[in-house]
């Protein structure tokens, strides 16, 4: 990849996929869209920087980006709650930023997807898109619509002749991200940003960090008795420290 889009890349494991891009030499530009500005302390040669915000109807920034062979989008926000807790405003909210946007964001570069030249293209979706997550519905059920989305257009894209695909990055808990009020550490999120780079130049379609460790039983487990494993997933985020 040469020239990356990050969308979502100001903080968190965008900013970190983008500094690690920016260290290889084949990179020459990495740009990133985000609603919130890029610290001085970030900037490089490297990256051009443009605040944007999602739920904005007009979309013809991305109109920017024409020469673009790598598409990474990072966007997307949660904070853990009961879903009574919730004020309603939130609900359409959740899906604009963390749905709709990553959509319109992906049908704006379609024809490069679907085309025979190289292009990579990766979401950071959610092991929460995967099961029933209490104190994550709202944000749950954005995702869920994200990964049914992903795995529908690739089969469109194979159908279609196109050596291209999504990339659905769903990890759980990430540590050293300002998700749910959390702090940017970009030395600990340096080996996933390199493994979310290593999965996307293979044009992958699925990347569940930790899966084998992990994730594979819970969904084992989720899948024998969603509401045993949903029940079980209340408590664990109870004890958690996070809520």
């Amino acid at each position: 990849m040469k020239r990356v889009l990050i969308v979502g890349g100001a903080n968190g494991i965008g900013l970190s996929i983008a500094k690690v891009l920016t260290a290889k030499s084949e990179t020459e530009q990495v740009y990133i869209v985000d609603k919130a500005p890029l610290a001085e302390e970030y900037q490089e040669a490297k990256i051009k920087s443009f605040q944007f915000d999602l739920t904005s109807e007009d979309y013809s920034i991305f109109d920017k980006f024409a020469d673009i062979d790598g598409l990474m989008i990072t966007a997307g926000f949660g904070k853990l709650a009961l879903f009574e807790d919730i004020d309603e405003k939130m609900i359409p909210l959740y899906f604009n930023v963390n749905t709709i946007a990553v959509i319109r964001v992906i049908k704006h570069f379609y024809n490069r997807l679907i085309s025979k030249d190289d292009f990579y293209c990766g979401v950071m979706v959610s092991i929460a898109g995967f099961m029933s997550s209490p104190f994550f519905s709202l944000y749950g059920a954005s995702k869920a619509a994200l990964k049914i989305f992903i795995e529908s257009v690739n089969v469109e894209l194979e159908k279609a002749g196109s050596y291209n695909r999504i990339l659905n990055v769903s990890p759980g808990s990430i540590k050293g991200t300002s998700f749910n009020l959390g702090k940017t550490d970009l030395s600990i999120t340096e080996p996933l940003a390199k493994e979310i780079i290593e999965h996307l130049e293979n044009k992958d379609d699925l990347f569940i960090p930790h899966y084998e460790e992990v994730f594979k039983n819970v969904l084992e487990r989720y899948h024998e008795d969603f509401r045993k494993e949903g029940l079980h997933s209340y408590e664990y985020k109870l004890k958690s420290g996070r809520i």
